[in-house]
């Protein structure tokens, strides 16, 4: 079971603080028997905004911990609290995976974690996050950015976006997705989308894409083409395009070959289905299709995906 602290202390900005609660700390013991422990940690009791905490255990707790989440900084004109910088710095000395939420950046880059790395923040506050750490190469068009043992992510959706994309690596599709589906949001954006969309999260019916969303994904196993979607959706293969960019960040294509690639990671983790058979229910065709681009999207092979995320005997593939 992997641990995950929280390192807080007062001026955190308290949606992204709360959000790493609402995914980390929640009880999820119908959904899974292997979940995170999850604590708060922090000098003493905490002002967040209006709210006052109390932390489970001191920052001298964080570099016990194997993941360690810092949540976006208020005030981002003045330097984060010394012994918060150096709590971080000394968990991911010994060896810690630490994301930062939003601003959480700020702290990351002061404790020298994101020199010669590549990093983000939230839009507004990039430039700041840039001339005032010079060695960190920010991207502010991206929503997080996954450098292995340190991850950062942009302002408030993204934050969530972040969250999942962890306990993807740690649990599986499968169970990311059962959270999102709890939470109500999308079960995978990609961090290297937009941070401008226009509607980072869209509410069913709140969009010209909500009835197209759920046709294609369950025709993912069928061959579909931009102007299948345009059909679809009565507007043309040039207006699709436009709106796809406004409420994913992406293209059609590039969302369709996103959620095929998804849906063969839960087959992956939930069937004894050969890659074959998984390339064909994706619409991917072949085999040698599908482990190219699943290679390419994931950084495994399917195979290695699925003894990753399954225990016990599976068949040649």
């Amino acid at each position: 079971m992997t641990t995950v602290a929280l390192a807080v202390t007062d001026g955190m900005l308290h949606f992204e603080l709360a959000l790493a609660c609402e995914v980390f700390g929640t009880d999820m013991s119908a959904v899974t028997d292997r979940w995170y422990r999850f604590s708060l940690c922090g000098p003493g009791p905490v002002r967040i905004d209006r709210f006052r905490m109390e932390p489970d255990h001191g920052l001298d707790r964080l570099p016990h911990a194997d993941t360690v989440i810092v949540p976006g900084w208020a005030d981002v004109d003045r330097e984060p609290p010394a012994e918060l910088v150096e709590a971080v710095r000394a968990a991911a000395d010994a060896g810690a995976r630490v994301a930062s939420l939003c601003t959480g950046a700020f702290v990351l880059a002061a404790a020298g974690l994101l020199d010669g790395r590549r990093a983000t923040t939230h839009w507004a506050h990039a430039q700041e996050l840039a001339e005032r750490h010079p060695r960190v190469t920010v991207d502010p068009d991206v929503l997080y950015v996954d450098d292995g043992s340190v991850l950062t992510s942009a302002g408030k959706a993204a934050a969530m976006d972040l969250c999942l994309h962890l306990v993807r690596l740690d649990h599986g599709a499968s169970i990311a997705n059962t959270i999102a589906r709890r939470l109500v949001v999308p079960p995978h954006r990609d961090g290297g989308q937009a941070q401008f969309v226009t509607t980072p999260v869209p509410a069913p019916a709140n969009h010209p894409l909500a009835e197209l969303f759920p046709w294609a994904l369950r025709r993912l196993d069928r061959p579909l083409t931009v102007e299948d979607l345009a059909r679809q959706a009565r507007m043309s293969s040039r207006n699709l395009g436009r709106h796809f960019r406004a409420v994913t960040g992406t293209t059609p294509l590039q969302w369709l070959l996103v959620q095929r690639i998804r849906h063969a990671q839960e087959l992956l983790e939930t069937t004894d289905d050969t890659v074959d058979s998984i390339a064909q229910s994706t619409g991917m065709g072949t085999a040698t299709t599908l482990r190219r681009h699943f290679n390419r999207t994931v950084g495994v092979p399917p195979d290695a995906y699925r003894r990753t995320f399954r225990s016990g005997p599976h068949p040649q593939s």
